[in-house]
């Protein structure tokens, strides 16, 4: 049966890599997709996920919220379109969408209509989820599991030298979210640095007439990269992994530790990640534990993505 997930993203290059890899694997079904701020602004998120669907002249009814507009925090949003283009497709300049973005309340009948067998799937900032945590705390518990797209633990950040993107962008909403949910395992860059697709993976993946979107993206997103480290064989699909992760939980070792978000600090420390790996600490009972992944089998990772993106056998 595949497994049924809502998914919470900022809709770039990156988030949209991912939801091809959903649409094209048949052991995901995607009941719900909140779309917030991060990339780009949360109405040309909204409208990405709309162009995604035309695209593929994909026909399910799968609802596209409005997330979150702006962070916890009361700051600025920051965008990012030397990584993720003007609109956050890249090279991509689709039709401005002028439809609906406010009707965040749908989330509510997702969960409703899901519950125990429902996963939430965040690969953006974590405004929205944690906004579901403050209004429907209870709700919240009824979802089976959590995986989470953020953070660097004791690895340089993507934003500082310590700090991850998604965790930077809100910590408040960090804490939030990882001070109420349940069954929730961590992907950061620990691992989603090294989720590396290389050129030549791309080029094989766009003979695909229905993923020659992928390598147009890719590409963009590996010429961000390559100019900020000459040395890098790819781009690393950060989210596509998280993606993967609830389907493949032999392909990351985990460790189960309690994670503390610095959510006073500005500038280099702001949004840093810090999990207790000092062995000889026992934690107490009440200790707020997650499954962080540290490690992840790049084979393995390999053979899925292309296999998926390509409909062959890898």
């Amino acid at each position: 049966m595949a497994k049924k997930v809502l998914v919470f993203g900022d809709i770039g290059v990156d988030d949209v890599i991912a939801l091809i890899y959903a649409y094209f694997n048949d052991d995901i079904e995607v009941v719900g997709i909140v779309a917030d701020y991060g990339n780009v602004p949360r109405d040309v998120a909204v409208g990405n996920v709309h162009y995604l669907f035309e695209h593929f002249e994909e026909e399910k009814i799968i609802p596209i919220i409005g997330g979150a507009e702006a962070p916890m925090t009361g700051g600025t949003p920051t965008f990012y379109p030397e990584i993720h283009g003007e609109y956050g497709l890249g090279p991509i300049t689709p039709e401005q969408y002028e439809g609906e973005t406010e009707n965040f309340f749908e989330i509510v009948d997702i969960i409703n209509n899901h519950r125990d067998e429902l996963t939430i799937i965040n690969i953006g900032r974590l405004t929205a989820l944690a906004t579901m945590f403050i209004l429907y705390r209870s709700l919240m518990k009824e979802v089976k599991e959590y995986y989470i797209m953020g953070g660097a633990f004791w690895v340089p950040g993507n934003v500082t030298a310590v700090s991850e993107a998604n965790f930077h962008a809100d910590p408040v909403a960090v804490k939030i979210v990882l001070t109420y949910a349940e069954n929730v395992k961590i992907i950061p860059l620990n691992v989603t640095d090294h989720a590396i697709v290389t050129p030549e993976m791309a080029e094989y993946i766009g003979a695909r007439e229905q993923t020659t979107i992928v390598k147009k993206l890719l590409d963009y997103y590996y010429e961000f990269y390559k100019s900020r480290n000459p040395d890098i064989k790819g781009s690393p699909v950060h989210d596509a992994l998280t993606m993967m992760a609830p389907l493949h939980p032999d392909m990351f070792h985990y460790r189960q530790l309690p994670v503390h978000i610095d959510t006073t600090a500005t500038g280099i420390l702001r949004g840093q990640s810090i999990a207790d790996i000092r062995p000889y600490i026992e934690f107490e009972e009440t200790a707020k534990l997650h499954d962080i992944a540290f490690q992840f089998d790049y084979p393995l990772f390999f053979k899925d993505f292309m296999s998926v993106m390509t409909g062959e056998s890898f």
